[in-house]
């Protein structure tokens, strides 16, 4: 004898799932507006295990504020803080560029790279292959007979 029983029923939200929203958001957007050149670098490293500049000013703000320091001053402290971090990275990056020509060696990678070079040097390789992979010049080849046989299949069939 078994028995049987329905099937479990979840509760289903009434509307549609609202945003999660954290408390340094409102930050985060306002550093966005400030540096937009930050929104394409932030959207990159998305799995990276550092957090993202715009998150770290965020955070920042919100631990001043913590503290006791009002929100004008405790933005203007972060974007300060975040200013000088940046320069003295890209200084630090122009040293260590001196020493490898010095010495003869391959500069270091670069702390701040442009988001667009960074996807063009990940995708430089797939452009190489297009033009010298045998597998890919064969497939090029063959949907260039596959578009010469349809313009010659729409020219003489209507007699237009």
């Amino acid at each position: 004898m078994s028995y049987r029983a329905p099937p479990a029923i979840f509760p289903r939200p009434a509307g549609k799932v609202k945003q999660i929203s954290l408390p340094e958001d409102v930050y985060i957007k306002k550093f966005f507006q400030k540096y937009p050149e930050s929104k394409h670098n932030d959207a990159i490293k998305i799995s990276a295990f550092d957090p993202p500049p715009a998150r770290l000013f965020g955070l920042r703000v919100l631990e001043l504020k913590e503290q006791g320091v009002s929100e004008e001053e405790a933005m203007a402290m972060a974007d300060m803080e975040y200013r000088t971090e940046k320069k003295e990275k890209k200084k630090a990056y122009a040293c260590l560029k001196q020493i490898a020509r010095l010495q003869g060696k391959k500069p270091p990678p670069n702390p701040y790279p442009s988001a667009i070079k960074e996807r063009q040097a990940k995708e430089r390789k797939f452009i190489r292959d297009r033009f010298f992979n045998q597998d890919v010049l064969q497939i090029v080849e063959k949907m260039k007979e596959e578009k010469r046989a349809q313009r010659f299949d729409g020219m003489g069939g209507d007699g237009l």
